[in-house]
């Protein structure tokens, strides 16, 4: 540990102190979701499973609510439910990482746990250098940096980032997001025989591939795995204009469905889908746990957009990740995102009603909405309904147009805000609300949308309007991260 990493350690430490008992009288921190203890949390880092103990790393600036050097956050479990923040993982303590240690991954190799990461650096004059880095730990909580493996390639601008990294057939791979010179967005790669020794190998998709042409300016956090034994290619690129129902957060993030050829390092791939219908979801992250899963977490949070009006900031604290996701690949090639069985854990004080409802409003008894999970099946309606949760967010189901909106107000002045997509029909819907924020699971995963949104405190309330005659099941569970406590 260098004289700089422990000093940043011991300032980090001295910041959770001083703000701690503000940031716990908060009543918009989550219930179930992780969280930064002070500070900004972004991007989920390092995901994986390692001698029964899930690993999830974070971006964290725990200095202020906005962005600047970034840390390794950790977070540790045995059951997805339950988590242990440890100690810091990486500090920007070193030359190669002065202005943060920026996104990347986790891989298990000879019986250690190694990180790879980006190396961000600015000169005087403020300009960005990029390294990716590794560092290697022999428990999972105390890493040694190993210092820089790759530097950047000829042809691109210095935003090179988020290394992800898995092993095939004796080889490694590493993918990462680029902007190539002529500003246009890229998946690099590179192959290595050992970690610290890794070769350049080019673009293997992005602007003026497969079809894709001003597909933005830059692909950040990409994951490249093979799934159902297709290989698939989840990223966030930059600078996508809307497109009717799509594309209208600020940044998107979205799956390809393709093939990597091991000879060439080029991918093929079909049309880009999104990930998520919300508001807020960006720079996920794929492991493969112990028993075969592909689990998926993301950042609830979207870059330069809105967050300098979240009401947490008065309280030093920001952002949190979504809940774990397993994932599936259809028949159709679609990509399906479930809640971890996991998370059935936390489910006490159990409810189901059957309503009938004919243009009139149902308050829903949920013994406390600020952690609840609500699964609604059954669905007969000939119009469509909608449910509103604690004031500021709609969900509405359009029979008619074939269409699912989600409506909340606006953080900044309580206007009216839309997400939307398509649907052929509505199977059920699965919500999980925790105090700021929504996730809802329609068709058993098929579509997705995420929130934040920050109710007044005295609402609690869960109510069903129908636009004719519906009826339909509704069951409700209380969580708590502890089962029966």
């Amino acid at each position: 540990m260098t004289t700089t990493d422990a000093a940043l350690r011991q300032k980090v430490a001295e910041r959770i102190r001083n703000y701690e008992h503000l940031v716990k009288k908060d009543v918009y921190r989550q219930h179930f979701h992780l969280m930064p203890p002070v500070g900004l949390l972004n991007d989920p880092n390092g995901l994986i499973e390692w001698n029964g103990v899930y690993h999830v790393f974070y971006q964290w600036q725990p200095f202020k609510t906005g962005h600047g050097a970034k840390f390794w956050g950790h977070y540790t479990s045995t059951d997805l439910v339950n988590w242990q923040h440890e100690e810091i993982a990486l500090t920007p303590s070193d030359w190669f990482d002065r202005n943060g240690c920026y996104s990347g991954s986790a891989v298990i190799d000879d019986g250690k746990m190694y990180l790879l990461y980006t190396g961000n650096v600015r000169d005087e004059q403020g300009n960005r250098e990029t390294y990716q880095c590794l560092a290697v730990s022999e428990d999972g909580i105390h890493f040694q940096k190993k210092g820089v493996v790759a530097t950047l390639p000829e042809g691109f601008t210095a935003h090179f980032r988020d290394p992800k990294v898995w092993k095939r057939n004796g080889q490694w791979y590493m993918v990462l997001g680029a902007q190539s010179q002529d500003l246009k967005g890229h998946l690099v790669l590179f192959t290595a025989d050992k970690l610290d020794n890794w070769t350049f190998q080019g673009i293997a998709a992005g602007n003026g591939k497969n079809g894709l042409e001003d597909f933005g300016y830059m692909w950040e956090c990409p994951d490249l795995f093979e799934l159902d034994s297709r290989d698939i290619l989840i990223v966030s690129p930059q600078g996508l204009k809307p497109q009717g129902m799509k594309y209208h957060n600020t940044h998107q993030s979205g799956y390809f469905v393709g093939t990597l050829d091991e000879t060439s390092y080029q991918y093929t791939h079909g049309a880009f889908e999104e990930l998520d219908r919300g508001f807020d979801f960006y720079a996920q992250q794929t492991f493969v746990d112990e028993s075969g899963r592909r689990i998926l977490i993301g950042w609830m949070g979207v870059p330069d957009q809105g967050e300098e009006h979240h009401p947490t900031i008065s309280y030093q604290w920001i952002h949190c990740l979504t809940i774990p996701r397993e994932l599936r690949l259809d028949q159709e090639g679609k990509l399906i995102q479930k809640p971890v069985s996991e998370l059935k854990k936390m489910r006490t004080i159990e409810q189901e009603h059957v309503y009938q409802i004919k243009r009139s409003v149902h308050s829903i008894p949920v013994d406390d909405i600020t952690s609840a999970e609500v699964f609604i099946d059954q669905i007969e309606t000939q119009k469509g309904f909608e449910c509103c949760i604690r004031g500021v967010a709609r969900f509405i189901y359009d029979k008619d147009k074939g269409k699912l909106t989600l409506e909340r107000d606006r953080f900044e002045n309580r206007l009216k805000e839309i997400r939307e997509a398509e649907i052929e029909e509505l199977k059920d819907l699965h919500f999980f609300i925790d105090a700021s924020s929504i996730e809802i699971f329609v068709n058993g995963g098929r579509e997705v949308f995420t929130a934040r949104f920050f109710p007044s405190p005295g609402n609690k309330s869960f109510s069903i309007s129908g636009r004719n005659e519906t009826k339909l099941r509704l069951r409700t569970w209380r969580l708590q991260k502890e089962a029966g406590r």
